[in-house]
This record gives C-alpha cells, sequence and structure tokens, in this order.
C-alpha cells in the first residue's frame, strides 16, 4: 500500500498545495481560471498534437481501449439515467448524468498517467479525449439542453453541441495531429522541442488549478444528490468499464496489461473541471460544485484502493 501511495500522493500533494495557495490568498481564484484557460487552450493541445503528430497513425489509437472506455461512459449514463429518473428532476437528473460519467483525463488523469505509463500516457490522453469530446460530453450537454424544457428541436440541438466540440483547442490539437500523422509527416526538431516544454507544463499546472478551483467552490446545495453523483464517478463508472472490458475480451477485443489497467484508472478519475460551468446554465451549478469536490476528495481513496486491488 505505501508504494501505491507514493504514485498517488504528489498527485493529491500538488491539488492540496493549489487549494491552498488559492485559499491563503497566495493566487486569486481569477488567476486560477487563467492558469486553467493556459492549460486547457495551450498546453495539452500541444500535447496531444505531439503525441498523435510524432507516431505512425496505426500506432495512435487502440479499438479495444477506445471500445471498453466508450461502452463504460455510456452505460453508466444509462444507470445514471434510470436512477436519477427516480429520485429528482429533469434539470438536476442532467447534472447527475453529466457527473456520472464525464472523468477528469486531463487535470488529473494524466498527471496519474504520467507517472504509472510514461511511455503512452499522451496517447491515452488522446484516446479519452476523443471519446468523451465525441460521446460522453456532447450527449450529456444535449440531456441538460433537454431539461430545460421548452420547443424540442433535438437534431438542432445535436448539430449545435456538436459544433461547439469541434471548435474546442484540444479537438483541433487531436485533429490536427491525426492528419500530420496521416501524411506520414515529421516534425522539425526545434517545433518538437517547443511542443514539448508547452507539453511539459500541462500536468503540474492542471493539478494546481484543480486544486485551487476547488478553494472557491460553494458548499452549498443537495448534499444527498452531490454524493449519489460522486458515488456513480468513482465506483459505478470504474465497474461498469471493467464489464465492458470483459465483454469486449469475450468477442476478440481483449485488453492487457497497461491498457486493460489505463481504461480503468481512466473511468474512475474525478468529475472534470467544467462541469460547474456546464451546471450553471440551468441553475444547478450548487450541486455540480458539491458533487465536483466530493469526487476529486473522495478520489484519493477510491484511486488508491483501485490501485491496490489492481496492481
Amino acid at each position: 500500500m505505501l508504494s501505491i501511495l507514493a504514485i498517488t500522493f504528489p498527485i493529491f500533494a500538488v491539488i492540496a498545495l493549489g487549494f491552498g495557495l488559492v485559499r491563503f490568498g497566495v493566487f486569486t481564484p481569477a488567476a486560477m481560471q487563467a492558469f486553467g484557460a493556459f492549460v486547457m487552450q495551450v498546453a495539452m493541445p500541444a500535447l496531444i498534437f505531439q503525441a498523435v503528430a510524432s507516431r505512425d497513425i496505426s500506432e495512435v489509437f487502440n479499438p479495444a481501449y477506445m471500445a471498453a472506455y466508450a461502452l463504460g461512459g455510456l452505460g453508466t449514463m444509462v444507470i445514471a439515467f434510470a436512477w436519477f429518473s427516480l429520485v429528482t428532476d429533469p434539470g438536476r437528473r442532467s447534472v447527475g448524468v453529466m457527473g456520472s460519467s464525464c472523468p477528469n483525463s486531463g487535470f488529473v488523469g494524466y498527471p496519474l498517467m504520467l507517472i504509472l505509463f510514461p511511455d503512452i500516457a499522451g496517447l491515452l490522453l488522446a484516446m479519452n479525449f476523443l471519446v468523451e469530446n465525441v460521446l460522453f460530453i456532447p450527449l450529456a450537454l444535449v440531456f441538460m439542453d433537454l431539461s430545460k424544457g421548452g420547443e424540442q428541436h433535438l437534431g438542432a440541438k445535436i448539430g449545435r453541441v456538436l459544433l461547439s466540440v469541434l471548435k474546442r483547442p484540444l479537438v483541433i490539437g487531436l485533429l490536427s495531429g491525426l492528419a500530420f500523422s496521416a501524411l506520414g509527416l515529421t516534425l522539425p526538431d526545434p517545433v518538437d522541442r517547443g511542443l514539448g516544454t508547452l507539453a511539459a507544463s500541462a500536468a503540474a499546472l492542471a493539478l494546481v488549478v484543480i486544486g485551487g478551483s476547488l478553494a472557491g467552490i460553494p458548499v452549498k446545495g443537495n448534499a444527498g444528490l452531490a454524493a449519489q453523483i460522486s458515488l456513480g464517478k468513482l465506483v459505478v463508472q470504474p465497474l461498469v468499464t471493467l464489464a465492458a472490458v470483459v465483454a469486449l475480451a469475450g468477442v476478440g477485443l481483449a485488453l492487457g496489461g497497461d491498457l486493460r489497467t489505463a481504461v480503468i484508472l481512466s473511468a474512475a478519475m474525478p468529475i472534470f473541471a467544467i462541469y460547474v460551468v456546464f451546471a450553471q446554465e440551468i441553475g444547478r451549478e450548487g450541486l455540480a460544485s458539491l458533487a465536483l469536490l466530493g469526487s476529486t476528495v473522495g478520489a484519493f481513496v477510491t484511486v488508491n484502493l483501485l490501485l491496490y486491488v489492481m496492481t
């Protein structure tokens, strides 16, 4: 267990550092927003572009990994939709579905993968982001949009959500890297080193931003429902993803070794960082804030236990 803590302690220690830096006034919440924007719009896109563009297109994606990750998230959405339909209203249900199924692959997952699987951490991030931005986040946003009521034009809503996804710097970096790789181009050495410098800043700064963001979260809202969302994210999604791994192995898409561990750990990450921003659009930011706080703190226990069981 001590060896497991040696892996995860630096991750959560830097998150705690970010919390303390904001809590004691070294940095303001506005500064954390600026740091977060740098990570999401500059450092992470550079990281993903370099990870994808520097490899042959055949090495970039693993179908079994992506299928397991996608099925785990979609299965969790179905379970969350059914459960929250029973216990709350459509608005809170949509917040529950998003929180239960959208992991924080960038700010928490990537730093952890960088410690565990340094050679493939960038590719894992690229695969996770592709599945999340094509499936999980658009579907969750459609549920959230539909919960607003009024006249519904489902096709138009889906189209608007997908268009907004394509404009994300992370997706642009991923698609650009894929095009670069497919064309067989090689990054010039100075460009490669420059991208590497930007990419190296992503992990540590992302963890500081997560901690600093938590320092400004209001602890008001439905604590019971927030706990259910956190449970869905930290327990249900990794279990459903494990079931997907087993089911896919039965049809010839087996995942072994590091990739199997990585896909389950990716599903076990806490709720993604911009969750509260999306929930704010339908007036449920208090619930989302509590769920984000609970899942991030709770992940220290659940991720350590998961690593202990799997290693």
